[in-house]
């Protein structure tokens, strides 16, 4: 046999064996049923876990020191039973307030009301446009990511506009389409945590990082801005390496893009420039994010502003507090401005419309949010999480995984769960009961492991079928190239996901541990009891 014949032999095995992980993948991701679904299941094992345990009377040593708030008298943890009649009388005297209490549920609501108003008046998808086609030849693919991590900020914006925008813009320029549609691909979903400004992820899991913080610290307390100053170092970070994939590993493995690969004639396939009125009214909603940053700076910048604390600190400020709202504000008016220039927004009515819209399109996160909020209460209530918790630190201090090395197993445990679980919420919301009590105990604050955990959920979010908007990239990508597989695609995005994971969690680990820096306004590396 030649040696060519025997390296296409090998290669194919290789294709073989890949195509067969990748198989697997979807096939136990196809077996996991919907998220609301699956946390409607957690809920009942808990229910009947939390009956075994209690009558087994499962216990364990409470760390916290006597005399902390929420220590029992006999310096013991116990599972509480929730398969009697007080569990019964608990459960459903609490299903309101435990679904109306759940911390991310109102933050994330009111921060989509003001983003749906920028979004629906046209202001998110021109800047975006402006931003992609006003970049320079050179230029051009960093800032396609760079704008894939922006779009964040407007939700499912990205994937919708921005993506398909990419690879129209790619295939205008003869590049590759695919190339483009992958860069946009991995700025939007790879990049997800990461952002110049706080959005409504950041409130969402926060919330959710409190719930399980107060299992150990009643008195803890997790803002929407905490790891602000790592995700804002991180779309750089993402951007740049985002751009040496595609440059470098991706669209040289592409090649040259072949016109007969198409699902569709292709010659209309150009890109609609920002038109007189869109750049009047970008210019108009430029000077009103101006006055509204002037404002809100006015009341945070001097010594004596209004919304710092009454000793003139911004840690645990007003400001810090109400980060939701001025999120609300920041979009609502440039967009409403916006609008109003362009004659999209004439009204009340055209406002109150785009709020309605978006709050209609939020039905199914409320859905998930109840079951969700049952399932967190319900996890707290039997102290399962502080049981696990202690148990697991525990057997981390008796191996001697409790230095910074642990973070890097956390965010590939991470990145693994979200191949089967694609929303961030959702995996949040089962892992954060146990990770988060489990690594306070070990010694490092919530904010830290939050962090991390954004860093583990983003990377694999673009090589999973699971990911919500999998099957509309896989859409998008066989009108260039009709043949095209989930395979196909998974394998052009690995790249993507194996440079982020391990740079970014270098990243976190040099700015963390090498310099000590915190990963936002007030935050804590190490927990101190």
């Amino acid at each position: 046999m030649s040696s060519s014949a025997s390296i296409k032999d090998t290669n194919t095995q290789k294709k073989s064996l890949f195509t067969r992980f990748l198989d697997a993948v979807e096939y136990l991701g196809n077996l996991l049923p919907h998220p609301i679904t699956l946390f409607a299941i957690f809920c009942l094992a808990i229910l009947v876990s939390s009956g075994i345990a209690g009558y087994f009377e499962v216990s364990v040593m409470d760390p916290r020191p006597e005399g902390a708030p929420g220590r029992s008298a006999d310096g013991m943890i116990h599972v509480v039973s929730l398969f009697n009649a007080e569990g019964l009388e608990r459960i459903v005297t609490n299903l309101v307030s435990n679904f109306v209490g759940f911390a991310p549920l109102g933050t994330v609501l009111v921060a989509m009301l003001g983003v749906a108003i920028a979004e629906h008046s046209g202001l998110l998808s021109a800047a975006m446009r402006g931003l992609v086609m006003g970049a320079s030849q050179r230029m051009v693919t960093v800032t396609v990511v760079f704008a894939g991590i922006i779009s964040n900020t407007a939700s499912e914006l990205g994937y919708v506009v921005l993506i398909p925008l990419a690879a129209m813009l790619f295939h205008s320029m003869g590049r590759h389409p695919l190339a483009g549609l992958a860069a946009a691909f991995a700025g939007v979903s790879g990049g997800y945590s990461a952002n110049l400004l706080i959005g409504t992820v950041d409130p969402l899991l926060s919330g959710i990082t409190e719930t399980a913080a107060i299992m150990i610290d009643p008195t803890y307390r997790v803002g929407p801005e905490v790891n602000w100053y790592f995700m804002f170092v991180s779309t750089f970070f993402i951007s740049f390496a985002g751009a040496f994939v595609t440059e470098k590993l991706v669209e040289p493995k592409l090649g040259k893009y072949n016109e007969e690969e198409a699902a569709e004639d292709l010659s209309g396939d150009t890109m609609g420039k920002l038109t007189d009125i869109e750049k009047k009214g970008l210019k108009a909603a430029g000077i009103a994010i101006l006055v509204v940053s002037a404002l809100i700076a006015w009341t945070v910048v001097p010594a004596d502003g209004v919304l710092r604390t009454a000793d003139g600190q911004i840690s645990g400020s007003p400001f810090l507090r109400s980060i939701v709202a001025f999120i609300f504000v920041f979009f609502a008016i440039p967009g409403f401005v916006y609008g109003k220039v362009t004659g999209v927004m004439n009204t009340d009515r055209d406002v109150i419309d785009a709020m309605s819209k978006s709050m209609s399109s939020m039905g199914m996160y409320i859905v998930l949010v109840f079951f969700a909020a049952q399932f967190v209460a319900f996890f707290s209530w039997t102290n399962f999480g502080q049981v696990i918790a202690v148990t697991g630190a525990e057997f981390l201090q008796s191996v001697g995984l409790t230095g910074p090395m642990l973070f890097f197993a956390f965010i590939l445990m991470c990145g693994f769960i979200n191949l089967m679980i694609g929303s961030a919420s959702a995996q949040w919301a089962v892992t954060a009961p146990i990770f988060v009590p489990m690594l306070m105990l070990v010694g490092y604050a919530p904010e830290t492991i939050q962090a991390a955990y954004r860093i583990g959920d983003s990377t694999t979010n673009i090589i999973t079928p699971m990911m919500s908007y999998f099957g509309l990239i896989l859409a998008v990508a066989t009108r260039y190239m009709k043949n095209l597989g989930i395979g196909t695609l998974i394998a052009t995005m690995l790249p993507y996901s194996l440079v982020f994971i391990v740079g970014w969690s270098l990243l976190f680990y040099v700015w963390v541990f090498v310099l000590g820096l915190p990963v936002g306004p007030g935050a804590a590396t190490y927990y101190t009891p």
